[in-house]
Order: structure tokens, then C-alpha cells, then sequence
């Protein structure tokens, strides 16, 4: 059951997608032949508005096909007003950009939802005390909670942990024991760890792990807003930060995952329950928008590439370079994605 959710959470977030480019294209006066949820051979169709509304049987994405746009064949263009082609490169910019958008837009809603049901968030509540630490050295013990760092009140282990990284010199600790506060002096010091991409970095710590403790966050209105804006830009950032290390080498080309780790993911998290669901669906949903603004050819932002060459240059591209670039996108994308389908399946064989 948790499989087929996950493949209904992937395809709902692809149809986001793909209805932000059409309802972009149907603004813009574009003709729109085909909405598609997958590729291959159609399982289920229908035609309204004009429109052939698919199911097709390979479901690693989705499409919408415009009157005069086929990315299989760039020399295949149409003239007619209610065509993709005629129209100025800022319009086209504006229905490419309006799956991205609706991917952004959906990740924020769902972030929106998780904030009115209450997330989960990691209370200050102190689990392991390292070994001759700052912790230790000052008296800190488990069970303890942290009250305030520096008379600033401390109510989750994200507030606490990001103080102390930013902090200059000695620390004055608030901390709950055993029903009575209690303070405490310490100073932290740089101690090797791995950030998010699991690279080795130096950060100042203290020596404390956290108890697993969590807490339900009470938002108001504003709080809800502010919580669904700073995730939707985290979870952009993040992503953003991610491939560019993977450009880079920083991180290794074996982390890349495929379409098979994004549906056991979300198997897993619907196992977790319905808020799991929510906040990793948000996350699949910054992910699609981001990587469809890389620019290449084969994605949106290739073709965003395109319009904004013959904006600045006021001519469009030669066709023997568009064909050749896309080409070379179809090439590089169905690597990426064979390559994650390949660690995929080495991570289920391990």
C-alpha cells in the first residue's frame, strides 16, 4: 500500500508541474495537444478542452505538449497564432518558468499544512555528554535542558546548536534539572563533524547529543506563514547546494539517487505517518523545480537558455546548434538518470 502512495504522491507532484505549464500556455493563447502523466504507451485517455489528457505507463515524469513545441524533433514548428512558436521569448519564458513555479508554490502549501498540524521539532533536552568536553568540564548531564544561552531563550536543539556554532567565547547556560535551573559557564571549541552532505568540517560544539526528545511547535497565523516560507527556501537551498557539490566533486556521483529511491523514501515515509508524507512530498516538490531550471536543453531551463539568447541577441539560435544541444541534453539527462537508477539498485543489492 505504502508503494502505491508513494507513486500517487510522485505522479500528483509531476501533474503540478505540468498544470502550471499549461494553464501558463493556455493564458499565453498556446494550444496545448497533449497532458501527460508518464511516457511510453498511454494506459488512459481522454480528450477535454482540446486537450488529450494521458496516463502513459512509465511513470519518471510527465509532459505537456504544445502546438509547435516537440522536443524530439526541434525543425517541427507551426506558424499559426495559437502556436508555441510565434510567440515573443518573454512568453515563452513565462510558461516555461510556470512548472518550476507550481512546484515552489505546492512545496509552500504543504509546508503551510504541516505548520497548521502542529511539526515535530527537537526539544533542548540533552541525551550523551562526551568525554572530557566543554559539557562535561562544566557540569552538564543528561536529561538536562537548556533554558537559555546567553539570557536568550532556547526552545528547540536547532536554535540551541546554531548559537553555539555562531558564538564568541564563553557561554552562559540556563539549564532544567530536575525541576530547578540551575547555571552554568563553558566555552565551546572547534571539534571536527560532517555537515548534511557528509563532508568533514570543523564547528564549534560543546559535546552533547541530542535525547530525542520533540515537542509540537504552537504556531500563530503569521508563525505559520514565516514556518512555510524559511522551509520552501531551506529545502531550495539545500537541493541547489547539493547538486552543485555533486558538479563538483565534493560529493561523490554514488550519492545520486533515482526515481527508485525517491519512491522507497516515500514509502517509508508514509510508514511514519501522514506529516512525514507531507514534509517529504514538499521537499520532491522543491527538487522537481530546481533541477527542471538547470539549463539543459532537454529541461525547462534549457529552453529558458534558448529564449533568453534570442532576447539579449534579438535572432534565434541556429537550428543545426538548438538540435545538436538537445541532443547532447536528452544525452546527459538519461545518464543522470541511469546513473541514479544505478546506485539505486546497488543500494537495494546492498
Amino acid at each position: 500500500m505504502s508503494w502505491f502512495v508513494s507513486l500517487l504522491v510522485l505522479s500528483a507532484l509531476i501533474f503540478f508541474h505540468e498544470l502550471g505549464h499549461y494553464f501558463a500556455a493556455r493564458f499565453m493563447g498556446v494550444f496545448v495537444e497533449v497532458f501527460s502523466i508518464g511516457f511510453g504507451k498511454k494506459l488512459f485517455s481522454f480528450h477535454k478542452w482540446g486537450t488529450q489528457w494521458s496516463i502513459s505507463a512509465i511513470p519518471l515524469g510527465g509532459y505537456v505538449k504544445m502546438k509547435g513545441q516537440d522536443d524530439t524533433d526541434p525543425t517541427k514548428i507551426s506558424l499559426d497564432a495559437d502556436s508555441y512558436n510565434v510567440k515573443t521569448p518573454l512568453q515563452k519564458i513565462f510558461i516555461l518558468l510556470a512548472g518550476p513555479l507550481a512546484n515552489f508554490v505546492l512545496a509552500f502549501v504543504l509546508y503551510f499544512i504541516i505548520a497548521l498540524g502542529g511539526p515535530s521539532v527537537l526539544s533542548p533536552v540533552i541525551g550523551t555528554v562526551a568525554q572530557d568536553s566543554p559539557a562535561q568540564i562544566a557540569g552538564v548531564q543528561t536529561n538536562d535542558t537548556i533554558k537559555s544561552i546567553n539570557a536568550v531563550e532556547i526552545s528547540t536543539w536547532k536554535e540551541m546548536a546554531e548559537m553555539i556554532e555562531k558564538s564568541e567565547g564563553a557561554l552562559n547556560l540556563q539549564i532544567i534539572r530536575n525541576g530547578m535551573i540551575e547555571s552554568l559557564t563553558l566555552t565551546p571549541k572547534l571539534t571536527q563533524s560532517t555537515n548534511l552532505y557528509n563532508e568533514t568540517i570543523q564547528r564549534k560544539m560543546i559535546g552533547i547529543g541530542s535525547a530525542g526528545v520533540s515537542h509540537t511547535l504552537d504556531l500563530n497565523l503569521f508563525e505559520t506563514f514565516a514556518y512555510a516560507s524559511e522551509q520552501t527556501v531551506f529545502a531550495s537551498t539545500l537541493i541547489f547546494t547539493s547538486l552543485q557539490k555533486l558538479l563538483l566533486g565534493d560529493v561523490p556521483a554514488k550519492e545520486l539517487g533515482g526515481v527508485i529511491s525517491i519512491v522507497k523514501l516515500t514509502s517509508d515515509a508514509t510508514d511514519a505517518g501522514w506529516m512525514s508524507v507531507l514534509f517529504f512530498a514538499a521537499l520532491i516538490s522543491v527538487n522537481l523545480g530546481v533541477l527542471n531550471l538547470l539549463p539543459i536543453p532537454a529541461l525547462d531551463g534549457g529552453h529558458i537558455m534558448f529564449n533568453l539568447y534570442e532576447l539579449l541577441s534579438r535572432r534565434t539560435p541556429s537550428e543545426a546548434v538548438v538540435i545538436k544541444l538537445t541532443i547532447a541534453g536528452w544525452v546527459l539527462l538519461f545518464s543522470l538518470m541511469g546513473l541514479g537508477l544505478y546506485n539505486d539498485i546497488n543500494r537495494l543489492i546492498g
